[in-house]
C-alpha cells in the first residue's frame, strides 16, 4: 500500500541582520543553509553561486559570504576557479567510483580494529546514532539523515583508534555526502534502515572479520543505488531558494 511522504522539516530561519550581522553565529547558520541547500538538491551541482548575489540574499558582507564559500570548498561541497568564482561541485561518475572505492579500502580494513576496541558505549552511541539517522528519514528529512550517515561512518573509523586514517574517512565521507544527495534517491540512502545496527552487532561480538564483510556490501549497495545523470549548469533563482 502507497504511504503519503511526510513533508520536509521547516528550515530553521536564519539570525536577523543587526549591528554583528557578519558575526559568527550568523555565518554558521548561513553556512548551514547553503550546505543544506546543496545536499538536499536545491542548488544543484554546477550552480554558480556569486558573492554579490549571496551577499544581497543574506544581508551580510562580501567579505563574510567569501569565508563561507572558502569553508564549504575546504568540505568539497564548493568548487572555487579563479576569474570563475565558486559553483556547486559537480561530482562525476568516475569520481563517484574513485570515492566509493577509496571507502572500501579503508574503511573495511578498520573493521578487525574496531571490533577488538569497541566498548559498550561506544555500541550504545552508535546505536542512538543509526536510531536518529532512520527518524531524519522517516521525517523526510533527507540532508540531516544524510549527514547523520556520514559522521556514523567516521565516528566508526576512530574507534580504530587511527586517527590519520579516521580523517581521510571523514573528508571521503563529506564527499560521499555530495555525491548521494545528488545522484541517491529521496527518502533512501541506498542501504537497508538496519543495516548500521546489524553492523554494530557484528562489532560488538568481536566478529571484525564479518564486519569487514559487511561493511564491504554496505557501500557497494549505496554505490549501487545512485543514478548519475549529468545536468547542464544553471544560474540557480537565490532568492527562491532562501528567501521567505
Amino acid at each position: 500500500m502507497n504511504q503519503r511522504q511526510p513533508e520536509p522539516a521547516p528550515r530553521p530561519a536564519l539570525p536577523r541582520r543587526g549591528k554583528d550581522g557578519d558575526g559568527a553565529e550568523r555565518h554558521e547558520a548561513i553556512y548551514r543553509s547553503i550546505s543544506d541547500a546543496i545536499i538536499e538538491h536545491r542548488l544543484k551541482p554546477g550552480a554558480r553561486l556569486r558573492e554579490d548575489a549571496l551577499s544581497e540574499v543574506f544581508g551580510v558582507s562580501r567579505t563574510g559570504i567569501r569565508k563561507i564559500l572558502q569553508r564549504l570548498a575546504l568540505e568539497q561541497l564548493v568548487t572555487l576557479t579563479p576569474r570563475r568564482g565558486a559553483s556547486v561541485t559537480r561530482p562525476t561518475a568516475d569520481e563517484a567510483k574513485d570515492v566509493f572505492d577509496a571507502r572500501q579500502m579503508i574503511e573495511c580494513g578498520l573493521m578487525p580494529e574496531v571490533a577488538r576496541r569497541i566498548t559498550d558505549d561506544d555500541a550504545r552511541e552508535l546505536r542512538d546514532m543509526a536510531r536518529r539517522e532512520r527518524e531524519a528519514l522517516r521525517a523526510g528529512e533527507q540532508s540531516t539523515a544524510i549527514k547523520l550517515s556520514a559522521a556514523f561512518h567516521e565516528r566508526l573509523a576512530r574507534l580504530s583508534g587511527n586517527a590519520t586514517l579516521a580523517e581521510f574517512v571523514g573528508r571521503l565521507c563529506s564527499r560521499s555526502s555530495l555525491i548521494l544527495a545528488v545522484y541517491g534517491n529521496p527518502g533512501h540512502l541506498g542501504c537497508e534502515s538496519h543495516d548500521h545496527d546489524d553492523l554494530i552487532g557484528y562489532l560488538e561480538a568481536g566478529n571484525g572479520e564479518r564486519a569487514a564483510a559487511f561493511m564491504g556490501r554496505h557501500l557497494k549497495a549505496i554505490e549501487a543505488s545512485l543514478s548519475i545523470v549529468e545536468e547542464e549548469e544553471e544560474a540557480p533563482d537565490l532568492h527562491s531558494i532562501f528567501g521567505g
